[in-house]
């Protein structure tokens, strides 16, 4: 019999044949079938039945494994394949996309399995990147190293789009040069500077290498690239430093595009607006105005002090400042009860009142999660026969003090906006009335104290023989 581990296998019989005279030996043979559901139904790759030492890759058979294995070190084929898979749209590109140039595609200098810089990473579209890496340098071969030359960052052209014929040039907007000292200098002038190698004393040094680089992309809402801007730090390397630690960074910006202003990085600064907006549906973003400081207003005092003369006229609310500010509304005529609370609410709240604050002065909108609701209370006195009329919006922000002791970041954590509604009879026809308008903002600080940490003290948990101390026990 074969392994029983097989589905189906031949076997072989013997059996007495006792009616034949003299008695005969009967041999048989038959298919023995095993009933398991994990049984082998067939065996294909006969290497597979024994264990084959695997062959060490060397500098002579490494293509040759690499190519067996499926795998391929060829950059051109590789380039060749990401423009076979953007040919089907070549008109934009889309996110993720990696940039084509003349010769191939923007690298990128990138850490992937470990902290050495990897020069074939490809720029793709869209993908705001920042990162660190190392290298590895011999500094009397520093003049031979592209990687260390701004030429190398410099020198390639984007296509505008893929497959495309329009090239965009890299533009060099600022070069600065860093001494061993650390002190930085700005050159006037973009010549493309080569790195060297130079005597410093009883040492040499090479100056002119790249330690970071950042790209500045500008694309179209077609997915067309349309400039681009590179700003260059050089240094100077001595033994000391290796290896080599360098910075790159890459961002987008949509032309015909002004960059938001923001509140604070992340927490909010004093003295700047505070973000709101609200949430049109639920599992929708937060939509917020362009205006930054028309998001979250209040009523903004004016020397005539008329409600209806200074309607639409707000002040933002600002971190950290807490303000006060009214007018008055004068009703000259009977007017219903339900059209004054109406009209009073709209001067109070103004025009598109928020839903939600940004607890930091950076939040994204797409962070519904993280945004604090309003919480709106109304507060108001029963009397019979009387039109409960707003008169005062009070907004309590309460905000605590977020991340290390060295540098905390403001961060709302609760917003409260209290509608106070006054009673006030029915205005009769011909009587006239002048109702006070106010709103208030107060800031909270609900910071918790400060409390220092201390790791708790070591304990030792050692069990001793019961004769440790004999003969003095």
């Amino acid at each position: 019999m074969g392994d029983s581990q097989f589905c189906s296998q031949k076997a072989a019989t013997y059996s007495l044949n006792f009616t034949a005279n003299p008695p005969q030996r009967v041999f048989k043979l038959v298919d023995q079938i095993n009933p398991s559901i994990f049984c082998i139904h067939i065996t294909n790759y006969k290497p597979a039945l024994s264990f084959i030492n695997p062959e060490v890759p060397d500098e002579n058979s490494f293509d040759k494994l690499m190519t067996t294995s499926g795998f391929t070190s060829n950059v051109e084929s590789d380039v060749s394949f990401i423009t076979r898979l953007e040919a089907s749209n070549p008109a934009k590109y889309e996110y993720g996309v990696p940039l084509q140039t003349s010769d191939s595609f923007l690298r990128f200098p990138s850490p992937l399995t470990s902290s050495l810089c990897t020069d074939n990473n490809p720029a793709a579209f869209l993908v705001n990147q920042a990162v660190k890496c190392t290298r590895k340098i011999n500094l009397e071969q520093c003049g031979k190293m592209e990687a260390l030359s701004m030429a190398y960052y410099s020198s390639p052209e984007i296509l505008k789009v893929p497959n495309s014929r329009t090239k965009v040039p890299v533009t060099v907007q600022s070069i600065a040069i860093r001494s061993l000292s650390k002190t930085l200098t700005r050159l006037e002038d973009a010549a493309v500077l080569q790195p060297a190698l130079v005597s410093a004393g009883h040492v040499g040094v090479c100056v002119n290498v790249v330690l970071e680089a950042k790209y500045s992309l500008t694309y179209t809402e077609a997915g067309a690239i349309t400039k681009a801007d590179l700003a260059l730090l050089l240094g100077t390397v001595s033994s000391t430093v290796l290896p080599l630690q360098q910075k790159f960074e890459i961002r987008f910006i949509q032309q015909n595009t002004k960059p938001v202003p923001l509140s604070g990085n992340p927490g909010y600064v004093v003295g700047l607006p505070l973000a709101a907006g609200f949430q049109p549906q639920k599992g929708s973003g937060i939509i917020q105005t362009v205006n930054r400081h028309g998001q979250l207003t209040m009523l903004r005092s004016t020397a005539e002090q008329d409600c209806l003369a200074a309607e639409g006229v707000r002040t933002p609310v600002l971190f950290g400042y807490n303000m006060q500010s009214g007018c008055t509304l004068r009703l000259t005529r009977a007017l219903p009860c339900r059209l004054m609370v109406q009209k009073a609410k709209s001067l109070l709240k103004g025009q598109g009142f928020p839903d939600y604050v940004a607890p930091f002065g950076n939040s994204r909108a797409q962070d519904v999660l993280d945004w604090v609701p309003v919480h709106f209370v109304t507060q108001s006195s029963s009397v019979k026969d009387s039109c409960q009329l707003p008169v005062a919006l009070v907004i309590e922000v309460k905000w605590t003090k977020f991340g290390s002791l060295l540098n905390p970041q403001a961060k709302v954590v609760n917003v409260t906006a209290t509608l106070i509604a006054s009673s006030f009879p029915e205005t009769s026809s011909g009587s006239e009335r002048t109702i006070v308008l106010s709103t208030a903002v107060t800031f909270v600080d609900v910071s918790a104290p400060a409390v220092a940490g201390f790791r708790a003290r070591p304990t030792i948990n050692a069990r001793l023989p019961s004769d440790f101390f004999f003969p003095f026990v």
